[in-house]
């Protein structure tokens, strides 16, 4: 029953963190290759998660999480810990971007754990937002981002956003695999490895053929961002914070916070530069997403008290 639970939950959590967080890495690229057919789109992004994946596997000794859950060690899977991939799933659906990382994690990791996992995470939220707004400005000067492109230049942009978007899934994938495996063995077989595998392209072509669902709105209410360049910048200065943040230390954290993050500082950035677009505007934007990252927040707190409580006294 044990491993039954753990294989089950570890199947909801693969297509819910998916789901939920693929946003932040590809959500840009799709928004700005719609006239791409999705099934091109998934086959890149399926063939960069077996690659990042695997060698995990090869690097770290049969761990596909990249030694993120170091000091959170495999424990029995009771029904419990399945509260949260299901609530992630309902969260998804309605388009709320919760941080998969204190949603899952959180009903495993210690409150030591938990902690240092927050801290990292609100430095990850200010750092991106500052280095976004500071970026977009000193870019603005020498770049319009709506101006059209041709020729060489067109296809040059094409060429880097793929290489781009590649590095940001590969950042990405190295953080929230973590959020999924935690409900495996630390270490799993050749054989297992391959299952998993073969489940995650699955997850992706069903994202893909949906286009995003509807938390792929985040990425299309803000400034620009189906425009070819937008898309390139926002996705390389991602994956840079992401890839800064992973040689930190192995302390998971959220890489939802740090993309809301961006995305606030970008449009903070574009507001100045605006003569025509004032702050009160800019408002009700950063404070939607922002709302909705505290409500999940929020329910994620509740569930992690809730299981930790059923844990305790069971």
């Amino acid at each position: 029953m044990e491993q039954f639970l753990s294989i089950f939950f570890f199947l909801l959590a693969s297509y819910s963190v998916i789901a939920n967080d693929s946003i932040q890495t590809l959500g840009t690229w799709m928004s700005s290759n719609k006239k791409t057919p999705w099934y091109y789109l998934a086959l890149f992004a399926a063939g960069g998660l077996i690659l990042t994946v695997g060698f995990s596997w090869f690097a770290y000794d049969g761990d596909i999480s990249y030694g993120r859950l170091e000091k959170i060690p495999f424990v029995k899977v009771e029904w419990y810990h399945g509260i949260a991939p299901v609530v992630l799933i309902f969260l998804t659906r309605k388009g709320i971007p919760v941080s998969t990382s204190f949603l899952i994690l959180a009903t495993f990791a210690s409150t030591v754990v938990l902690e240092s996992m927050l801290l990292k995470s609100i430095i990850g939220y200010a750092l991106s937002a500052v280095t976004a707004y500071i970026f977009w400005i000193l870019i603005s000067k020498v770049l319009d981002e709506k101006a059209s492109i041709r020729g060489r230049n067109k296809e040059l942009w094409l060429k880097l956003q793929w290489v781009s978007t590649g590095f940001l899934w590969w950042s990405w994938l190295t953080h929230d695999v973590a959020n999924i495996s935690v409900f495996l063995p630390r270490q799993i077989s050749f054989l297992q490895l391959i299952l998993i595998l073969v489940f995650f392209t699955a997850v992706i072509f069903f994202i893909f053929r949906e286009g995003g669902g509807k938390i792929q709105n985040i990425v299309r209410t803000k400034t620009n961002t189906k425009y070819v360049r937008s898309a390139t910048i926002i996705d390389f200065v991602y994956a840079v914070i992401l890839f800064f943040f992973k040689e930190v230390n192995s302390i998971p954290m959220s890489t939802t916070w740090v993309f809301i993050g961006l995305l606030t500082g970008r449009e903070m950035a574009i507001t100045t530069l605006s003569k025509h677009r004032k702050m009160k505007k800019l408002f009700p934007i950063i404070s939607n997403d922002f709302g909705k990252l505290v409500i999940g927040m929020t329910i994620s707190v509740v569930i992690a008290l809730g299981v930790n409580y059923l844990a305790t006294h069971r």
